[in-house]
């Protein structure tokens, strides 16, 4: 993913440095080229030749140090660098780049570096709501540095509080929304759906159907990192939504169908991943239930069409994607729906292949449109959600 990508992590002086090792195996598994910067102290918490074993590459502490080939090393990186993270940022080095004092390898190095530039705050619960230390973090974002919220939690001396910075999870994902994608849907805003919906039969029970959402998610996220204004509406789901999108949670298909229409008005790309339940029960009494010779038998409705209703009230310019999910006739079927429900592309796969539909992570689909028939071999959800967005805008 992030082949022919650099990252150069700087590391400060911190208990929380520990996370930076995995953080650095994690980026050199997706095929990063990283650079470890460290101020002297940040060497007291974790050994260099723990990033250097990672990395394949001297970690740098020493503006002068003499062990290198003649070069200006703190520029030569500077100019190699797709992003820059500071992770744990003190506040004594926050305070040092704010204010533009250069006197070590990484905040020279920092300096330098022409591009984006991720801090990640590590300290005391009062030392990070210092006011001289939210005014540097300010100052920084001024001027364009994204800054990563820490978390609240247990800290180094054992108090609850914030200042605990985040899981090296959580700044991979910063790292990858940043570089993994060129920018080429960066102004256009996206609606997604995913997930089930959940139709209340009583109190207990409800009908849904198998959705795990896993699609919708990769196509949010592909989107997000790619530039787009995403906004995910998702029901029923098996994982949490990825970072950096404007999340709605919604249970019913009711809610579902308000909730995309009135999203839709403003949305460049509508892509409804979503599996919305047909059926629901026809009324919200309690007789809508009911029971005969120890059966129960329910009286339903149709739901509302959520795709045709987006074909409809389509605007100008505006792309409608939509999945079809057959057993059968999957291209005539699908194709009958892309015509039925106005939509620019469905999206079809078939539920009786081996790789493709709900809960698994892959998919096997097919991209129609009036013209174009495209069938894609099976391959990740993240992937096929690349191919989808690639296929949408080169329309």
């Amino acid at each position: 993913m992030l082949t022919g990508k650099t990252a150069v992590i700087g590391v400060t002086g911190s208990i929380a440095a520990y996370k930076i090792a995995n953080l650095a195996r994690m980026l050199v598994k997706l095929h990063c080229d990283v650079h470890i910067l460290m101020t002297r102290n940040a060497a007291n918490f974790i050994n260099p030749i723990t990033f250097e074993s990672l990395t394949s590459h001297k970690c740098l502490i020493d503006t002068f140090d003499r062990n290198f080939e003649y070069s200006v090393e703190h520029v030569a990186l500077a100019k190699k660098a797709d992003v820059v993270m500071i992770a744990p940022a003190s506040a004594n080095v926050i305070g040092k780049i704010a204010n533009g004092i250069a006197d070590d390898m990484l905040t020279t190095t920092v300096i330098a570096c022409p591009c984006r530039k991720i801090i990640s705050p590590a300290m005391n619960h009062n030392m990070y709501h210092n006011p001289i230390v939210q005014d540097n973090i300010e100052k920084l974002r001024k001027y364009g540095y994204e800054i990563v919220e820490p978390a609240h939690g247990m800290l180094a001396n054992g108090d609850m509080g914030d200042g605990r910075m985040p899981d090296e999870e959580i700044l991979l994902e910063y790292i990858i929304k940043e570089i993994a994608y060129e920018k080429d849907m960066s102004g256009k805003k996206v609606l997604v759906t995913a997930g089930a919906t959940m139709e209340a039969i009583d109190p207990v029970r409800y009908i849904t159907n198998h959705s795990s959402g896993k699609m919708g998610f990769a196509l949010a996220r592909n989107a997000m990192r790619r530039g787009a204004d995403v906004t995910l509406v998702m029901g029923k789901c098996e994982a949490e939504p990825p970072m950096f999108v404007n999340t709605i949670r919604v249970k019913s298909a009711k809610e579902m169908f308000d909730t995309v229409m009135s999203c839709a008005k403003d949305a460049d790309i509508i892509v409804k991943a979503a599996a919305v339940a047909d059926y629901r029960p026809k009324t919200v009494s309690s007789e809508k239930v009911k029971k005969t010779d120890g059966d129960m038998v329910i009286e339903l409705e149709r739901t509302d069409d959520i795709l045709a209703s987006l074909g409809k009230n389509k605007k100008s310019g505006q792309f409608i994607c939509g999945f079809s999910m057959e057993t059968e006739n999957l291209i005539e079927n699908s194709r009958a729906k892309l015509n039925k429900k106005n939509a620019n592309m469905i999206v079809a796969n078939n539920l009786k292949q081996e790789g493709a539909g709900f809960s698994g992570d892959t998919n096997i689909v097919t991209l129609i449109t009036e013209h174009d028939e495209v069938q894609l071999e099976k391959m990740s959800k993240d992937k096929v959600a690349e191919k989808i967005f690639d296929f949408i805008l080169s329309r």
